[in-house]
This record gives C-alpha cells, sequence and structure tokens, in this order.
C-alpha cells in the first residue's frame, strides 16, 4: 500500500468502481493496528494502570480479530478468482510472500542473538543456556516450516507470536483447495468448520481460546472460516453500499451510536471473558465489529479513516512480529544500566496471579513511561521492516507469481487498480 492510498481511502473505490475487488475496508484495518498494539501491550511486563486493566490483560483475543478478518478480507478478494491450479498456485505464492519474509528475517535476528549469546557469555545473565528453553534448532526448523502453530510443537518457541501466521498461512492453503474444488459452493465448507473448531476448543483447551501451538490451527480455521462466512452473506450488500458512498462520507449519528455500542460491548467482552468458556464466543464478538465498522458510517470510523490510524493498520503485521524481540532487547538494556548505575529497574513482579520479569517494581509512573517507549520502539521497528522487508518481499512474491502462475485477470486486461494494494496490505 502506497502512502498517497493510505491518505485518499476513497481512491480504491473511485474511477471505474464498479470492480467489487477495488473496494477497500480502511477502517477494518486500522482497528487491526489498534489491536497489534494491545497484544504488544499484554505481552509487555510491566506496572501500571493499563497494563494491569483487564482489557490488556485478555488482549490474547484481539488475535481472534485477525482471524476473522482475515477470512473476511480474503474471501472479498479470492472467492471468485481461484478458478483453476495455476490460479491457486499463484494465491500461494502471493499470500506466503505476504507473511513468510518478515517472519524469516525476524527469526534471523532471533538467532543471530543467540550466538551472541553463545560467543559473549556475559550476555546470558540468568536467562537459559542458549539454543534451549523455546530456542532450540529442531523447534527453529518447525518455525521456518512453519509448523509452530500446527501442533507440532509442545510450547511456544522462538519469536512465540508467530504460531498465528503458521496457523493462518495453512488456512490460506486450505481455504483456497476449497474455491478451487466446490467453485461458488465453498461457502457451505465453513459451516461445519466452525461448528467442529468451537467443539475441539471447548473439550480439548484448558483455558479456551487461549491456545496457540496445541490447537492454534483449529482457532485459526474457526475464526478465518467465520470471516470468510460472514463476507458470503453481508460482503455484496457492503460492496454495493461502498461504491454508492459520497467522498467525503457523510457521517450519520445512528451509525456513530452502534459504532459506540459495538465498541463498549467489545471492550466489555475482552474485560469479561478471561479464561472461562464464554470466550470461545470471541469471534462471533469480532465479526459483529465488522458488520458495524465495515460499513463507515460513523464518527469513530471518520477518525479511524485519520491517516495516523491508516498507517498503524498497514504496520500491524510488523507490529505483531517485532514486538517480542523489541521487549526482550529492552530488559536486556535495563539489566546492562543497572550493573553500571547500581540501581534496579527491572525484576520479578505480579500482575494479579501472573508472574513476571520486567519493569514492575519501581512503581506505576515508571512502567507507565517504559510501556510509551516500548510502543514507539515497535511502532518505528515496524516501520523499518515495513519498507525494508515486507514491500521487497510482497514485490518479489508477486513476480513469481506472474511468472509462475500467470497474472490475474484485472491486471492481464491492463486494469490495476488501488484495491489491489490495499487488500495485500489488509490481509495480513
Amino acid at each position: 500500500m502506497t502512502s498517497s492510498e493510505i491518505r485518499n481511502p476513497a481512491a480504491a473505490t473511485s474511477g471505474g468502481a464498479q470492480n467489487p475487488s477495488r473496494v477497500r475496508f480502511a477502517v477494518l484495518d486500522s482497528w487491526r493496528g489498534i489491536c497489534a498494539l494491545l497484544v504488544a501491550i499484554m505481552h509487555f511486563p510491566a506496572s501500571g494502570p493499563l497494563s494491569e486493566s483487564l482489557i490488556i490483560r485478555n488482549a490474547y483475543l484481539f488475535v481472534d480479530y485477525f482471524f476473522v478478518l482475515s477470512g473476511f478480507v480474503i474471501a472479498h478478494r479470492y472467492r471468485s478468482s481461484i478458478s483453476s491450479r495455476a490460479a491457486y498456485l499463484r494465491f500461494a505464492i502471493v499470500r506466503l510472500g505476504r507473511v513468510y519474509p518478515l517472519h524469516v528475517a525476524v527469526l534471523a535476528v532471533f538467532v543471530a542473538f543467540e550466538l551472541l549469546r553463545l560467543t559473549v557469555p556475559a550476555l546470558r545473565g540468568d536467562g537459559a543456556v542458549p539454543f534451549s528453553d523455546g530456542n532450540t534448532i529442531g523447534e527453529l526448523i518447525n518455525s521456518l516450516l512453519l509448523l509452530n502453530g500446527a501442533g507440532m510443537d509442545v510450547r511456544l518457541t522462538w519469536n512465540s507470536p508467530s504460531w498465528s501466521i503458521s496457523a493462518e498461512v495453512w488456512t490460506y492453503l486450505l481455504f483456497g483447495l476449497a474455491v478451487l474444488t466446490l467453485g461458488r459452493r465453498h461457502w457451505i465448507v465453513f459451516i461445519p468448520v466452525i461448528a467442529a473448531g468451537m467443539a475441539a476448543i471447548y473439550a480439548w483447551s484448558p483455558d479456551h481460546m487461549d491456545t496457540t501451538w496445541h490447537l492454534g490451527l483449529v482457532r485459526c480455521l474457526y475464526g478465518f472460516s467465520l470471516g470468510a462466512l460472514l463476507y458470503h452473506f453481508l460482503g455484496p450488500v457492503l460492496v454495493a453500499h461502498h461504491l454508492k458512498a459520497s467522498s467525503p462520507r457523510v457521517t450519520s449519528l445512528w451509525a456513530t451510536g452502534v459504532e459506540l455500542l459495538t465498541l463498549a460491548a467489545i471492550l466489555g467482552f475482552v474485560a469479561l471473558a478471561g479464561k472461562g468458556a464464554v470466550n470461545i464466543l470471541a469471534p462471533f464478538v469480532f465479526a459483529l465489529a465488522i458488520c458495524v465498522f465495515s460499513y463507515e458510517g460513523g464518527a469513530l470510523s471518520r477518525l479511524l479513516n485519520r491517516p495516523i490510524f491508516l498507517w498503524l493498520g498497514t504496520l500491524s503485521y510488523g507490529i505483531y512480529m517485532v514486538h517480542i524481540f523489541v521487549q526482550a532487547r529492552m530488559i536486556n538494556a535495563a539489566s546492562l544500566v543497572e550493573k553500571l548505575t547500581g540501581q534496579a529497574f527491572v525484576g520479578p513482579f505480579s500482575i494479579g496471579q501472573e508472574a513476571f520479569f520486567g519493569f514492575g517494581i519501581r512503581g506505576a509512573a515508571f512502567g507507565v513511561v517504559m510501556t510509551m517507549v516500548m510502543v514507539i520502539l515497535v511502532v518505528v521497528t515496524a516501520l523499518v521492516a515495513h519498507f525494508l522487508i515486507e514491500k521487497p518481499g510482497i514485490r518479489l512474491s508477486k513476480a513469481i507469481a506472474d511468472r509462475v502462475g500467470g497474472k490475474p485477470r484485472a491486471e492481464a486486461t491492463g486494469k490495476k487498480g488501488a484495491g489491489q494494494a490495499g487488500l495485500s496490505a489488509l490481509s495480513r
């Protein structure tokens, strides 16, 4: 996605706008950026009112928003275009090119740091021996093969959030196969997948939706299928609405009210769901959010259509992938400063019944400041990764896909539009 497209969300629906695939649901992408930051804050060990709030402590549920949104957007982009083996191959290459380059790059940085710890004993501190305790060579191979979210590991490993990328890639491939083999009737498959996913998580996951390496693929299939099914029934109506919408759009009072009520419902659900069985309904709650905010009729949507939030959405994948490494190095840096100054900055602390090691020993104010510093560092790192790794990876994968699987019909006929770039950023 180019910066001009971010500044002009209506560009994807203007000028030859009767092509539905050119429609962008920009506000949904903005929400994904916000959710990525909330997940990053959840993982950051710091004290303070934000970090200790129920919404942040249960922010693992926002990963299910990613899954539902991916199903919705991938269905929007590809449900009518995977009609041959060549088209399926192109789809697989493009989707893999969207997520795999940054996944490998971040893994490489983790490996480099483990090698540094191996050669410089002073860097080990009180941590585990290099290449052990979740960072073994076997677990690295599983991560490289995208098996770390498919039940092949026994714990979170290396770049721990990447389990969801593993699950999502395999889900992409299964979605493409469903469209290729069943054509317009592919949506029927989503119904038993949703039911089976809910049943499996209820039966076999102790914390229900808080499952990662164990039933991560099941969790992803459930949310993705719900999003794709939602698009099957609601998508054509939303596309028609966007094609007819004026630019700039008129904000309606009733739409603002519905958006505010929906946001309150989501925050209330996340805060209260915890690890109980009710959290299995999280994908349905986020499906409701997609229904409301894909309409883009209220004041919240107008706010989220501003460039800063659209950029946040563009960087959401990078934020999600780099935040663990940035946070760990912040703790390393604080430990080094401790040795130089004799002042304690990090140490063991607890939030509720959860034990942490990090920025929780010098009070809430210090924890809040360090959380703000973390957010800035993560966003900056994600911005660098976007331009140096993500964008070149996307271009390379499309070039390979064009050579191997042929160009999509819109490009082959010279009708290349802004929507394609927008969607590639939307559907990480």
